[in-house]
């Protein structure tokens, strides 16, 4: 069951990029909420799995992972901000034409 929590990460992850691209709505400061949340949930997700790893001791898995973690983690922050961004500056542009 704690194995999801890695697959969760990734999807809601891929989500976090995807949702401000749909634009099925008028309003994009909506997906952009809810592109921020699902980054939220994706980085939750890594913070739970590695307590469980911290709560069964398992060190090696720790000091092999850990590094990329935190690599994934500020990419994925990062490329989450700049498509919001990107995606809001483009829907003001527009309605300011």
């Amino acid at each position: 069951m704690i194995v999801w929590l890695n697959v969760g990460s990734l999807l809601l992850g891929l989500l976090a990029w995807t949702l401000p691209f749909v634009t099925f709505r008028k309003n994009q400061l909506s997906l952009a909420v809810m592109s921020m949340g699902a980054c939220a949930l994706s980085l939750s997700f890594q913070i739970f799995y590695h307590h469980h790893l911290v709560k069964i001791g398992d060190w090696s898995a720790l000091m092999d992972t850990s590094g990329a973690v935190a690599f994934a983690s500020a990419v994925l922050i990062i490329v989450t901000i700049l498509v919001n961004a990107l995606t809001l500056m483009r829907e003001k542009k527009g309605v300011a034409a």
